[in-house]
């Protein structure tokens, strides 16, 4: 039961009752990710589960996803410069080869990480990085949750 919003992202996200959200933004959810090996792995959800991919969106629709998919990396970016000085950049991504919503993640990068890994894609990760108990999203994550959610919270657009 506790993990049902895992089942239904967006939806749970609509309803309030995903525990991932950072922050809503104009078009979508800035959440932090399941997963933390590279920590402050950011997802941008849409905020219709029926939209798959970029080009369902109107023209203004794809704009307004695209900019906060910059707001949510910048706001990575900046959340890990300062909390590691080992931060090197962030990548975005687009994908929807497994889940069929559109979302786009924002991944840091690092100068600590494998050196046969570092710049590469990070889906080339050993599997066991997504599904280890120490890369679990948890409470140790909340200083990182917050430095994030107060970056979303400065590049807000003004009304």
């Amino acid at each position: 039961m506790a993990d049902d919003w895992r089942t239904d992202r967006i939806g749970s996200a609509l309803r309030g009752e995903n525990p991932t959200v950072l922050r809503r933004l104009a078009a979508g959810f800035a959440v932090i990710g399941d997963v933390q090996f590279l920590p402050g792995y950011s997802v941008l959800l849409a905020d219709d589960p029926r939209v798959e991919r970029l080009s369902d969106l109107p023209r203004d629709g794809r704009l307004a996803f695209l900019s906060d998919m910059d707001r949510l990396g910048e706001a990575v970016e900046r959340a890990s410069r300062r909390l590691d000085a080992a931060f090197r950049r962030v990548n975005l991504e687009i994908l929807g080869n497994t889940d069929g919503f559109l979302h786009a993640h924002v991944w840091p990068r690092f100068e600590w990480e494998p050196t046969d890994l570092v710049g590469r894609p990070v889906w080339l990760y050993p599997r066991d990085r997504w599904s280890d108990e120490r890369f679990a999203l948890g409470p140790r994550h909340d200083p990182l949750r917050a430095a994030i959610g107060d970056e979303l919270d400065r590049l807000r657009p003004a009304a």
